[in-house]
């Protein structure tokens, strides 16, 4: 059985919305992946209005593919039966990770998204999940109904877990200093990235602050 070929450990986690129209969609895909700072990409489970599905996948890890970075599957597991994702992000604590695991048949790295729930925190890391993501640590529409995350949150869950720990929810290169350095391995970022007029030089934002608040932590 192959191995499992990347790993996360922080960084810029750009997630994307299929929904988008196809040519814009690739056009600021391609545009984010040529800063060369992103590290994880992920297909928001969201298809209304795409005429052709399986198109989108096939040429977002095609292009994802091009740059030695996974493609995380939000949700929908069983896609990773037919296409060369890299993984899957739950929203919330699946089932039966167990059965996943076997109906897929093949490594793959998995994530969740954990919010205010410390118990979920110490789920994740007795399953020895790849990564955790805490949403929302700042307002945000692209949220959704993600509740808001404490700094205390953040802390706790990082003495309770060695495993990578995204951050997401309205987060901004200027308004990332806000919270605990030494809590977070990286930041999911969405509209900041994928709706900007540069995707390149707003990845390059992003990476800039992560790194001085990095940095400042040592």
């Amino acid at each position: 059985m192959q191995a499992k070929k990347y790993t996360i450990a922080g960084g810029i986690y750009l997630v994307i919305d299929p929904a988008m129209e196809s040519s814009f969609l690739f056009h600021q895909l391609q545009k984010a992946l040529t800063s060369n700072k992103i590290t994880v990409v992920q297909i928001w489970n969201h298809w209304k209005n795409v005429p052709d599905k399986p198109a989108v996948i096939e040429k977002i890890c095609e292009m994802v593919h091009g740059y030695q970075i996974p493609v995380m599957m939000n949700a929908d597991w069983e896609l990773l039966k037919v296409f060369p994702l890299d993984g899957v992000h739950f929203d919330a604590q699946p089932d039966d990770l167990d059965l996943i695991r076997s109906s897929i048949g093949r490594p793959f790295l998995t994530g969740v998204t954990v919010s205010n729930h410390l118990d979920l925190v110490k789920w994740a890391d007795a399953q020895q999940m790849d990564y955790i993501s805490f949403c929302s640590v700042f307002p945000s529409s692209s949220a959704g109904s993600c509740e808001l995350v404490s700094t205390q949150t953040l802390q706790k869950a990082r003495q309770l877990t060695p495993l990578p720990i995204f951050v997401s929810g309205g987060i901004t290169p200027e308004n990332l200093h806000q919270l605990p350095a030494d809590a977070f391995d990286g930041i999911a970022v969405i509209s900041g990235i994928m709706k900007q007029s540069a995707p390149e030089t707003s990845a390059n934002n992003y990476y800039k602050a992560l790194s001085e608040i990095k940095l400042s932590n040592e």
